[in-house]
């Protein structure tokens, strides 16, 4: 794998990548609490299979810059894959894969351009109307406290307390019995000031009041909501302890035709790093039809 930047949508964005550089364009987005590394597993698979992998370092998380217009919503989430698409020289034969927060900007991303996108994989969040059928039971609330604690300006304060434990103990939750250390050290490499970590909580706040803020980004926030156009993979790990599996409702239903869905024993939230075999079959296996 070989480190580099691009400048796209205003930002210079750090990314690891692998593979041919004339190949097609898989472009791989992390969420949180992540970072690029943990498409370590997955994008020399990619390279094997003739693709140009790029996983880029996400708005905010260091090294890419933090913008300076603020914005952390998911339509500028959507935006970034779409002009790193143009960045990275990517044609329509592009495949675009998303874990987390990188599932949510590929979900909105596609379905603004989806002639810039072949297929789609996205893995841990559903699509958003998807969730939106289940995410207030009681279980699913409880475990998505975290979202409604960081709207508290005492989450800045709380976050970096003993070395960022809150990051281990999240970690913890979320991949159950997954050795983290290397992981998580790299997330706290990535948003271990105070200006990082209040980027990385920004796409919490400006998930909920950012669209109606800022309607420069109203088609991509509208299109973060539609149904995904291409057709998808959907993964998520049967143990996951962020998104229940109960509470992800039919993400078939608002994925396009030719879409599947996988479902991971063993693995969590961070399932492309607890099962990378298995993960990577399944990715290289939907993208080569």
């Amino acid at each position: 794998m070989i480190e580099g930047t691009v400048h796209a949508n205003g930002l210079e964005f750090a990314y690891l990548a692998d593979g041919p550089p004339d190949g097609p364009l898989a472009l791989c987005l992390h969420g949180f609490p992540d970072t690029a590394h943990t498409w370590r597993h997955l994008l020399p698979d990619l390279a094997d299979a003739g693709f140009h992998a790029v996983a880029p370092f996400m708005r905010g998380y260091a090294p890419t810059s933090i913008p300076d217009d603020g914005r952390y919503q998911t339509g500028a989430l959507s935006r970034d894959a779409n002009r790193l698409h143009e960045a990275l020289g990517g044609g329509d034969d592009a495949v675009l894969v998303g874990h987390d927060w990188g599932a949510l900007a590929a979900y909105g991303a596609v379905a603004h351009e989806p002639h810039r996108w072949r297929r789609v994989v996205t893995a841990a969040v559903p699509p958003t109307q998807s969730v939106m059928e289940s995410f207030f039971t009681y279980d699913q609330l409880r475990r998505s406290w975290y979202t409604f604690f960081f709207q508290s300006p005492l989450a800045e304060a709380a976050v970096p307390i003993d070395g960022y434990a809150f990051i281990d103990r999240l970690w913890a939750d979320w991949s159950p019995g997954y050795d983290a250390s290397w992981d998580v050290a790299r997330v706290k490499e990535a948003i271990g000031t105070p200006e990082r970590t209040l980027a990385a909580i920004s796409y919490y706040r400006d998930l909920y009041d950012g669209a109606r803020h800022d309607p420069d980004l109203a088609g991509e926030q509208a299109a973060a909501m539609s149904p995904t156009p291409q057709p998808t993979l959907y993964l998520h790990g049967l143990d996951d302890g962020c998104f229940a599996i109960d509470a992800i409702g039919d993400p078939l239903r608002f994925l396009a035709e030719g879409s599947e869905a996988a479902y991971v024993a063993g693995a969590g939230h961070f399932l492309h790093v607890e099962k990378p075999d298995e993960v990577n079959g399944l990715v290289l296996s939907f993208l080569g039809e």
